[in-house]
C-alpha cells in the first residue's frame, strides 16, 4: 500500500509542477524535494523524467474523464449534451489555475523524435474523439459515418477552442466554438 501512495505522491506532485511551469522548465531534484522524498525512492518508481510524464498524461487524462462524464452526463442526451461540451470547458478556463491543455502543453515542449509520449497524447486525444462520437449516438437521424465525422469536427472546435482561450486568456474562443458547434449539430 505505501508504495502506491509514495507512486501516486510523485505522480501528483509532477502533475501540479509540469502543469504549472511545464515540462522542461520541471527539474527531477525539484520534483524530489516538493513530494519530500529521496532520489532513489523516485527512480524505484521511475526509471526517468519521460516515464513520469508519462504518468501525469495517463493521470490528468483520467481525471479529466471523471469530471466531464458526470458532468455531461446531467444533459439530454443528444444535441444538449454535445453543447455541454463547452459548457464543461467554459468551467475549465474559469478555474484559477487554468493552464491550457496539459497534452498541447506538454506535446510542445518534447522533440518530435519522441514518440513514446506523444502516442500517449494521441491515444488521449483519441479517447476524447470517440466520447463525442458516444455522444453523437444520442441523435438518432445521423448515421455512423456522420458520428464519425461530426466527431472530429467537434473535437477540432473544442481544441481549438481550448488552446485559443489559453493563448488570448478570454473565453470569446471557447464561446465562438460553442456556437459553431450549435450550428454544426443543428
Amino acid at each position: 500500500m505505501k508504495h502506491n501512495l509514495v507512486r501516486q505522491t510523485i505522480i501528483e506532485t509532477a502533475s501540479r509542477l509540469f502543469y504549472e511551469k511545464g515540462y522542461n522548465l520541471t527539474g527531477i531534484n525539484e520534483i524530489i524535494k516538493e513530494a519530500g522524498i529521496a532520489k532513489a525512492t523516485l527512480y524505484n518508481h521511475f526509471r526517468s523524467k519521460e516515464e513520469i510524464c508519462i504518468a501525469y498524461l495517463q493521470y490528468k487524462d483520467q481525471l479529466f474523464f471523471e469530471q466531464l462524464k458526470p458532468f455531461i452526463a446531467t444533459y439530454t442526451p443528444g444535441k444538449n449534451q454535445l453543447v455541454a461540451l463547452f459548457d464543461f470547458l467554459a468551467a475549465f478556463y474559469n478555474q484559477n489555475d487554468f493552464n491550457g491543455c496539459w497534452c498541447l502543453n506538454t506535446i510542445s515542449e518534447i522533440p518530435k523524435e519522441n514518440k513514446e509520449i506523444r502516442v500517449v497524447i494521441q491515444n488521449g486525444k483519441e479517447t476524447l474523439i470517440n466520447y463525442i462520437e458516444g455522444l453523437l449516438a444520442g441523435i438518432p437521424e445521423l448515421t455512423e459515418a456522420d458520428q464519425k465525422v461530426y466527431a472530429k469536427q467537434i473535437y477540432v472546435l473544442y481544441e481549438g477552442g481550448l488552446s485559443e482561450s489559453h493563448l488570448h486568456q478570454e473565453i470569446w474562443p471557447i464561446e465562438t466554438a460553442r456556437g459553431l458547434c450549435e450550428k454544426l449539430i443543428a
